[in-house]
């Protein structure tokens, strides 16, 4: 018998969820209590990391849902209440190449243009930083991101699948060269196999880039999963001086639960959205998160009352976004959630029936 607080290193065989095979895997830091229930050690959990960040990524993700057609009170008053609430990073949205898309088709926070970010935070002389995501391929990078003198973004999200990582790459270096802090988002993680895995973030270990994020974009891990893929990432991350952060789906309601797993695995740059707005389920929910961290820098209660304010609205305007069953299903078998978007806008009830069509494309 063990005592409470006695810490052990060992050995242990878990049974994983996804795909029922046992796996062995070396724990750390863990405690063992009297009825043998294994828990990663509380004082993980009840302390605070400084070097934590929290990334509103509201306009960003949630813009898929609405095709970014937000009101300036409403970016405006999310950027106020980041404030309040002491969020690190705030994204606007993409700089998506207007040769690519039509302006008119999409709001202001598909293109977020330095004069519109302007126009709703001034200089932003303030401890909130403005982000932006750059997708490979959909940015015209060199021409529509200029020197970050000129601007009054910080942060620029480089958004990539993993095979067009060199790309990615060019991009993160004229980002850099620019004078901006970059990311880097490997998204669709679990379709990766880990020897690519290794590779990309070897290579994006050299590059210039601050932090690389681990990204569930199908909402398909598990809190299991998320831990030993943050090992792997923490490995690089601390052979080349890079972090690492989390960007989480709620497909089977467990975007928040990966997201904290990531925390105490020692990942520390954290994604969520107001009520989990983001494309199809959503994302880790804000409101959860800050309610988590015990940085005393950090204040839910500005998350509630924006919440109370806009979020209710949006839904009454049409956005629809969040858990529901066809999102769960793409989640389970680990595909793109793009045909339960398409079931939900075609407001099908069928689920039975979308779940014959989901496995017949395994």
């Amino acid at each position: 018998m063990f005592d409470n607080d006695e810490k052990v290193c060992y050995t242990i065989y878990v049974v994983t969820l996804k795909h029922y095979s046992v796996k062995r895997y070396s724990v750390k830091c863990y405690s063992i209590t009297e009825r043998g229930i294994i828990m990663k050690e509380i004082s993980k959990l009840m302390n605070y990391r400084s070097d934590v960040r929290v990334v509103d990524a509201t306009l960003r993700d949630g813009g898929l849902v609405n095709d970014f057609r937000f009101t300036d009170e409403f970016v405006r008053d999310l950027y106020l209440s980041n404030l309040k609430a002491g969020v690190d990073y705030m994204e606007f949205g993409y700089r998506a190449d207007k040769e690519m898309f039509k302006v008119e088709d999409f709001g202001s926070c598909k293109f977020c243009d330095d004069e519109y970010i302007r126009s709703i935070v001034g200089e932003n002389h303030t401890d909130l930083k403005i982000a932006i995501m750059a997708d490979v391929g959909r940015c015209n990078y060199k021409q529509d991101i200029a020197e970050r003198e000129n601007s009054p973004v910080d942060l620029i999200r480089v958004a990539t699948y993993i095979h067009q990582i060199p790309t990615a790459v060019d991009m993160i270096e004229d980002a850099k060269k620019k004078g901006y802090e970059v990311s880097c988002n490997i998204m669709a993680i679990s379709n990766a196999q880990e020897s690519d895995m290794k590779v990309a973030l070897d290579i994006l270990g050299q590059s210039p880039v601050d932090v690389f994020y681990i990204v569930d974009s199908f909402g398909s891990l598990y809190p299991e999963q998320i831990a030993r893929i943050a090992d792997l990432y923490l490995e690089v991350a601390s052979k080349y001086g890079k972090k690492v952060g989390i960007h989480a789906h709620n497909n089977q309601q467990l975007a928040f639960a990966n997201t904290i797993e990531a925390v105490g695995d020692g990942v520390d740059w954290l994604d969520a959205t107001y009520s989990s707005m983001g494309r199809g389920a959503g994302n880790c929910a804000m409101e959860l998160l800050l309610g988590f961290l015990k940085n005393p820098k950090y204040n839910v209660y500005p998350v509630f009352q924006f919440i109370e304010k806009h979020m209710d609205k949006l839904r009454e305007e049409g956005a629809v976004w969040g858990y529901d069953l066809q999102y769960l299903l793409t989640g389970l078998f680990n595909q793109h959630p793009r045909t339960a978007i398409q079931f939900t806008k075609e407001k099908r009830k069928d689920v039975s029936e979308f779940y014959k069509e989901i496995i017949s494309q395994e």
